[in-house]
């Protein structure tokens, strides 16, 4: 095997995502023959890699899971405890990470696999892998969206799409600012709105919805490219079919 950079080695083997892995890097956690391991470095397979104390491996066989995440689980390879983990669901014994995450109280599509590489292009932004959500909206008092009057709900509603495109402003901090964009947006009838990602930022919808006096009520993610979560039940997964596979590795090549 030809050599490859160490984050690229590290995520091959599944133990964390290629991003993880630079952090990794540069906390000083990686070595390589024993020896302290810098950004740029490469390795290949026999090297002695250990990272966080652990020796690590390539995988021999890549894993694909599409899970539909329930409300009240989080996302994260550590356990804490009294909280409920996502892979508390999944009966697999292979360590596989998340590609793209969902907030404890957000609810769908999730991604888990052992495949560095395709996390890699699935999560970063550079790779625009678009993600569809749906999200509802709670309105305490309905002139919060509609401005209690017929005329002003399509304003009201085109004033969140007009600036959900352009950019948002989505930090507290009054010195620093976060600006986040969707791709594309669509109100969809009885407070319900369709979003589409290509990029994420931590809890962006629901602060980006806050910005406008909007708390969301129910956010699900349906589609990561062109897997779609389908009829699977809330709690429940399944492996990728092999045209799933090659249809989501196409896509995140584009």
């Amino acid at each position: 095997m030809e050599k490859m950079r160490v984050q690229k080695f590290i995520a091959r083997s599944g133990f964390c995502s290629r991003r993880k892995a630079e952090e990794f890097i540069k906390q000083g956690k990686v070595f390589i023959n024993e020896k302290p391991v810098k950004l740029g470095d490469s390795a290949q397979d026999g090297d002695s890699i250990i990272i966080c104390g652990r020796k690590i491996r390539l995988v021999e066989k890549k894993i694909y899971v599409i899970l539909n995440k329930p409300v009240g689980y989080t996302c994260t390879n550590r356990k804490f405890s009294g909280e409920k983990n996502i892979f508390d669901l999944v009966n697999i014994k292979e360590r596989l990470f998340i590609a793209g995450r969902l907030d404890k109280n957000s609810r769908g599509l999730v991604l888990l696999t052992n495949d560095g590489d395709l996390a890699q292009r699935l999560t970063h932004p550079k790779f625009e892998c678009c993600k569809k959500y749906i999200v509802e909206l709670r309105i305490k008092n309905k002139a919060t969206l509609t401005g209690g009057h017929p005329i002003r709900v399509k304003l009201r509603i085109k004033d969140i799409e007009n600036n959900f495109l352009k950019g948002v402003d989505i930090n507290d901090n009054e010195n620093m600012c976060v600006i986040a964009k969707v791709k594309d947006v669509k109100y969809l009838g009885d407070n319900r709105f369709e979003i589409m990602l290509t990029e994420g930022k931590k809890r962006q919808i629901r602060k980006m919805f806050k910005k406008f006096g909007c708390e969301v009520k129910d956010l699900s993610r349906t589609e990561i490219g062109e897997l779609k979560l389908g009829n699977l039940k809330q709690g429940e997964y399944r492996y990728l079919t092999d045209n799933e596979i090659k249809i989501l590795k196409s896509d995140s090549q584009h």
